[in-house]
């Protein structure tokens, strides 16, 4: 009752128009009403309709943001500096989205000399927050580009709850002499945090030549439920000011909050409040799974920095922290990648 009060009186001050931090707020309070038990909207159905406009959000956010591009080049030049060599390549994704990473690091792999070894990816998804029709348009557009620059190339989709339910040793299709490598960011566990010490040991079973990371500084399960919320709006408030900063076309501005960002705030919030105990933080609970931090390497960070400053706003720059690399809008951290072994 006392939360119906307070999202009442929200409902008076915030709206998806406004400032950065005031629509970043609207959307936090949208996913906080779905908690609420007299909630009876459902956000999980999906029609082909709303896919459309899924992948269009997406599509411009890529095109308008940085952050898509440093994510995936930084990440794929790591893949590419351990596939030197390397004939057989198996890439274990837990976050496969709509495959344009891999996309990218087919293109690069066919250009290497010696020819483009073959490539196989296994990804990981949950029946509860991927949709049949999103996975079926990744895996064709993935084997059309990989025929068109002709890659031997194979993709095989698993269940993440197989992972959960106890029973693996999975059917992995593990080739002999291939060069495994993983793709596990933070971000895609938001919605069931509680599965990543699993994963970790999983990925620990197959002993891949490196795993690559992303966390977007808002996936702090290291903390109580409420400053996790509250950590997560000031992340989110910063990634709207660098998207307002664009000054972009206002429609495309609102579906890329309404098809992409405000799906991800509500997989924060609903998965947080499904696990409300605290974790350590996952760089703690990667070193204790037995992985140590890679040092990306100084043409890696060169051109990131090289991607970033052809970015046409002002603003943007990448930080070195630690081992990672780290993308912000002005102080504020939006995403920040990192490598590992084994």
């Amino acid at each position: 009752v006392l939360a119906q009060g307070i999202l009442a009186r929200l409902n008076h001050q915030l709206s998806p128009v406004g400032k950065p931090f005031i629509r970043a707020a609207f959307y936090f309070k949208e996913a906080l009403q779905l908690l609420l038990p007299l909630n009876t909207s459902n956000t999980s159905v999906m029609s082909n309709y709303n896919m459309i406009f899924k992948i269009g959000a997406y599509k411009s956010f890529s095109e308008i943001s940085p952050i898509v591009q440093f994510a995936n080049f930084t990440c794929n030049q790591a893949l590419l500096e351990v596939f030197e060599g390397c004939n057989r390549v198996h890439i274990i994704d837990f976050d496969v989205g709509y495959g344009g990473q891999w996309a990218s690091l087919m293109q690069e792999l066919v250009l290497r000399n010696g020819g483009a070894p073959s490539m196989k990816i296994t990804a990981f998804a949950s029946p509860s927050s991927h949709d049949d029709i999103e996975l079926g348009f990744t895996i064709e557009n993935l084997k059309h580009y990989a025929s068109e620059i002709n890659m031997d190339f194979d993709i095989e989709i698993m269940s993440l709850e197989a992972l959960n339910s106890g029973s693996w040793p999975l059917p992995l299709h593990l080739g002999e002499n291939e060069a495994i490598a993983v793709n596990l960011p933070i971000g895609s566990f938001s919605n069931y945090p509680s599965i990543l010490p699993l994963v970790l040991r999983f990925v620990k079973q197959l002993s891949p030549k490196i795993v690559v990371s992303l966390d977007r500084g808002c996936d702090r399960t290291d903390v109580p439920f409420p400053h996790h919320i509250i950590h997560a709006l000031q992340s989110y408030s910063g990634l709207l000011e660098s998207l307002d900063a664009v000054n972009m076309n206002l429609d495309a501005l609102e579906k890329i909050e309404r098809f992409f960002l405000q799906p991800s705030i509500e997989k924060i919030v609903l998965g947080r409040h499904r696990s409300l105990e605290r974790r350590p933080p996952w760089r703690s609970l990667f070193i204790q799974s037995g992985f140590s931090p890679l040092t990306f390497s100084n043409f890696t960070e060169s051109q990131a920095e090289c991607l970033i400053q052809r970015t046409p706003i002002r603003g943007f720059h990448v930080e070195k922290r630690q081992s990672s690399l780290v993308l912000c809008w002005q102080r504020r951290e939006l995403i920040a990648a990192s490598a590992w072994r084994c």
